[in-house]
């Protein structure tokens, strides 16, 4: 082989090397913004999960709060009666 072709196909080599190079480099650089974009989008998620299970928690504890004032009223009006409706709602087993 003569230096010229000797030259000419190192120089195919290199270009080659840097294409595949540059090919691996673009796909790294995707590969990271697809996951971060992943990221960020299960962390918004996780937040709204977050704000929802607070007002849930916030719901429940007003309704036992009222349930409680309820059962305290109706029990101050006719306690006998609260127990039979409770024993309806609550049959037990022979």
């Amino acid at each position: 082989m003569t230096p010229t072709q000797i030259l000419t196909a190192g120089g195919t080599l290199a270009s080659l090397v840097a294409a595949v190079v540059v090919v691996l480099a673009a796909a790294r650089t995707s590969s990271a913004r697809v996951w971060r974009e992943e990221a960020e989008a299960q962390k918004t998620r996780a937040d709204r999960l977050e704000s929802s299970l607070s007002e849930i928690k916030e719901r429940l504890s007003r309704i036992e709060a009222e349930n409680k004032r309820l059962i305290s009223l109706l029990t101050s009006l006719d306690p006998n009666r609260l127990a039979v409706l409770r024993l309806a709602a609550n049959p037990q087993e022979d």
